[in-house]
């Protein structure tokens, strides 16, 4: 299975949060691949611009790579996929990851229930 990490899934699996040791085993499977968002890298680097996270980017790119972690690019298929999405969620790092997903295909791993209502495309964790 492909798997991609929403923005704060990646942060807390690098970091061994207690929130990913639900799903940790699903993310060392050698049988799933596990993939970050360069959108995601994008949201935190606006974060960190105007001081809502302390994060360095290009560490959270390199570790997360490093972990094995596939990086996704962000795609002109992904964007026209936006426009398809029904208005349940307004975070726009949000929408496009969903986007992605469901482009892939793949399953966003998200702790935002919220975006369940994208079906299965979404898994809250």
């Amino acid at each position: 299975m492909r798997l991609l990490l929403d923005t704060h899934v990646l942060l807390w699996a690098l970091q061994d949060h207690s929130r990913i040791r639900r799903i940790r085993k699903r993310l060392l499977d050698p049988e799933h691949e596990v993939f970050f968002s360069v959108a995601s890298l994008w949201e935190i680097a606006i974060k960190r611009a105007i001081g809502k996270i302390d994060a360095d980017v290009d560490e959270i790119r390199e570790v997360a790579r490093e972990d094995g972690f596939l990086e996704l690019p962000i795609l002109g298929p992904h964007v026209l996929a936006i426009v398809a999405l029904p208005p349940i969620h307004r975070d726009p790092f949000d929408r496009l990851l969903v986007a992605q997903a469901a482009s892939e295909p793949m399953r966003l791993l998200t702790g935002d229930a919220l975006l369940a209502g994208y079906g299965e495309a979404v898994e809250v964790i």
